[in-house]
């Protein structure tokens, strides 16, 4: 386009949005995010005549969405300084009426929700408006002699022919100035062309590493089908009932035309539209939805030149991937998931006739709306079907004895909060791309696996927890770092907050196996020993004092690391911290993963500073295998073509040395038979894994791992209050943690 367009939105995602559908439509643009780029725009770029403005976020000193006169001085400026120059404004509908009595276009004051089409739509139209071309004689002359003799083999259509040549002898004058009219009115005609390009804002899918479908993440929920995937029943449903001559016309049905307007002439009104397939293509992807005479001939101009360049099948795979559903559903593929859960492969005639019958009025003939009229439709397009002989009578029978599907709410996701954790790190790579651009994200989580955790989760709570307590849990392969399960809280929908990655809590005594790592790094051994006994530590230049008691306020006198874990003693393990330096136990947790902030002071050995269950998990199955571990969250991404767009690789650098995670393999395997953790035993294998709880009950975890998973559960309340007495991580997260294991052993 010749004519430039800026874009000002305060709320990036708005304005990269309404800009990608501009560029999509082939329509050049600029996108600014506050009032000083705007203007510095208009003063250095001549001949911009659109702005778009969006007031959502709009600030300009006064409070938001402000009616004062002042709030929106800077458009009243704009419309002063560049009087040509054309506003678009988008604004919630209570601030509609005071642009239209500031003065702007009423067409152009655009109410949320936010539509990128309709703003595309009148950004043509403004273009259009504002640049003509009249040169494309030829293209005009060929469209007028497709619409009057394109049927060449018909001998009543070359009747009408030779008649009409006649008759436009006679009144050349009146052709003439037809003519000219329909010259005008296809002055902006868009190229076909496009449609080779042609890129549907396409939904994204995310699914299990076995195969289980998680979630679609779109603007536009759409799945693009190949034409030649369609199954034949279903095309003769939407032929049957939009264009029974479709085979047979030249985008351009003239008989129908004929008899739509002899019966419209009978009505004295508007009861019967003459719109082939086609014909709805090109106003779907054209056009803007008004009557008017300048559309219509736009539309047949448009249908013309799509017959001619393309074959009947790809036109209605165009149009059935373009048609709108309800229900948030465009194109077949996503309305037959949406009504009935299955492939569009998959539909029955009965089921394709329904889908057929909703596109005319989505709000009206919608099963999920009204039962009556969409069995009414659905039966009469079977009984087009039939009467066309599409279908035979007990296909038809069988058909019409089909139930309507009825609206039971399907879960948004599945592992939530494992989608939702994938989608916010995957915006962060793809940016809009990831809503519109139709990728596969095979994901790492094991979905089997996923099940079993959320009922763990789920069975843990319900023992003698009330229901303000919240858990998570997360599952990850110790070999490459691949998240195989996710749980960030009890219900989803209620709490989007995810406790597995955003929680910030207190580790306790599960922080410890970092103290004792340290000391075998230094080359210390599990039957080394320490002194178990009170001892006070300064700090604050000797100010602040500070002795740590052990739980039972039992103290054990020399003993050895293994005893000192496995009984989980704070005093043994702080006189550990101190002799090998809090410092260097803070070196080694950050080398295995911890990435919050440990304050460097003796308390720390004991988990006082809070971090998140992912990087305790992480820091475990580091320790595990000695290897760092990273989160990895798919395994590869597929783009709309089936093409490999991207795989996801894990190759971490040795952070532990073989001795020492055996020496703490031994350790902690000491507090599964010895310790805080001998319930575990249950599993009837080697597993390793410590134990947390921390004042008042207020946290309750347990970390673990055996040979191929490490999992973290975390126990407590949003509020930080106690879980209650003996809630201890013994009591309230391993059981989790055992239940879980057992289902996936």
């Amino acid at each position: 386009m010749s004519v430039p367009v800026l874009i000002f939105s305060a709320d990036n995602i708005r304005g990269r949005i309404v800009l990608k559908a501009l560029k999509h439509n082939g329509i050049d643009a600029r996108l600014f995010g506050n009032n000083f780029e705007l203007l510095d725009g208009l003063g250095e770029i001549k001949g911009h005549s659109i702005v778009i403005f969006d007031t959502k976020q709009y600030y300009s000193g006064f409070a938001p969405y402000s009616c004062e006169a002042r709030e929106f001085e800077f458009l009243d400026s704009l419309r002063v300084s560049h009087p040509r120059c054309y506003v678009i404004v988008l604004s919630d509908a209570s601030l509609v009426p005071m642009f239209i009595q500031k003065g702007f276009q009423t067409d152009l004051c655009l109410s949320d929700p936010l539509d990128p089409e309709l703003i595309c739509l009148k950004v043509k139209e403004i273009l259009f408006l504002r640049s003509r071309a009249y040169l494309r004689i030829g293209m005009y002359i060929g469209v007028l002699y497709h619409m009057l003799f394109g049927e060449r083999n018909n001998p009543y259509i070359r009747f009408v022919k030779n008649l009409l040549l006649s008759f436009a002898l006679l009144l050349s004058v009146v052709l003439g100035l037809v003519g000219g009219f329909i010259v005008w009115s296809l002055s902006d005609l868009p190229k076909i062309q496009m449609l080779e390009e042609y890129a549907p804002l396409e939904s994204s899918t995310l699914y299990s590493s076995d195969g289980e479908m998680l979630a679609e993440l779109y603007f536009e929920r759409r799945r693009f089908i190949a034409y030649y995937k369609i199954p034949t029943h279903v095309k003769d449903a939407f032929i049957a009932v939009e264009d029974a001559r479709f085979y047979k016309h030249h985008g351009l049905d003239f008989y129908r035309l004929m008899g739509a307007a002899i019966e419209n002439a009978r009505a004295k009104s508007y009861v019967q539209g003459a719109s082939t397939i086609t014909q709805q293509l090109a106003k779907m992807l054209f056009l803007k939805p008004e009557r008017s005479l300048t559309r219509k001939v736009k539309e047949a101009a448009l249908s013309i030149q799509i017959e001619s360049r393309y074959t009947k099948d790809e036109i209605l795979g165009l149009y059935l991937n373009q048609a709108y559903f309800g229900t948030r559903a465009y194109g077949l593929e996503a309305a037959a998931q949406t009504y009935f859960g299955k492939k569009a492969e998959e539909l029955t005639v009965g089921e394709a006739a329904l889908l057929a019958a909703i596109p005319k009025a989505p709000s009206t003939y919608s099963p999920f709306k009204d039962t009556q009229k969409a069995l009414n439709r659905k039966n009469l397009v079977l009984k087009m079907m039939l009467n066309q002989g599409l279908i035979t009578g007990s296909k038809y029978d069988e058909a019409v004895a089909e139930p309507l599907p009825s609206y039971t709410p399907r879960p948004h996701y599945k592992a939530p909060y494992f989608v939702e954790y994938a989608r916010a790190n995957l915006e962060k790579i793809y940016g809009d791309n990831l809503y519109t651009s139709g990728f596969k994200i095979y994901t790492t989580i094991d979905y089997k696996m996923q099940e079993a955790a959320e009922q763990a989760v789920t069975s843990g709570l319900s023992r003698g927890l009330d229901d303000k307590t919240q858990a998570a849990l997360l599952a990850i392969d110790i070999k490459t770092g691949a998240i195989k399960a996710m749980v960030g809280g009890n219900d989803f929908d209620e709490s989007q907050f995810n406790r597995a990655t955003q929680a910030m809590r207190q580790p306790g005594s599960s922080f410890k196996p970092f103290v004792y790592l340290t000391a075998f790094k230094d080359g210390l051994k599990p039957e080394s020993t320490i002194v178990d006994t009170p001892i006070t530590y300064y700090s604050n230049n000797g100010h602040t004092a500070w002795t740590p008691q052990n739980y039972t306020r039992r103290y054990y006198g020399t003993v050895s690391l293994t005893s000192a874990l496995s009984m989980s003693l704070n005093a043994a393990t702080v006189n550990l911290a101190s002799k090998v330096k809090i410092s260097r136990v803070i070196e080694t947790a950050r080398s295995v993963g911890i990435k919050s902030e440990i304050y460097p002071h003796l308390p720390s050995a004991i988990g006082v500073s809070e971090v998140t269950l992912m990087e305790m998990v992480y820091a475990y199955g580091s320790m595990a295998e000695g290897v760092k571990l990273e989160p990895r969250f798919y395994e590869r991404i597929v783009d709309r073509y089936d093409l490999s767009s991207e795989a996801s690789s894990q190759s971490g650098q040795r952070v532990v040395s073989q001795q020492a995670v055996e020496a703490i393999r031994e350790v902690l395997r000491s507090v599964v038979e010895n310790g805080t953790a001998r319930a575990a035993m249950a599993l009837r294998k080697p597993v390793y894994g410590k134990t947390g709880t921390t004042d008042d009950y207020v946290d309750a975890w347990f970390i673990g791992f055996d040979d191929r998973l490490a999992v973290g559960v975390w126990v407590g309340k949003d509020d930080h209050t106690s879980l209650g007495d003996g809630k201890t991580g013994g009591a309230a997260a391993l059981p989790i943690w055992i239940e879980f294991m057992k289902s996936v052993q």
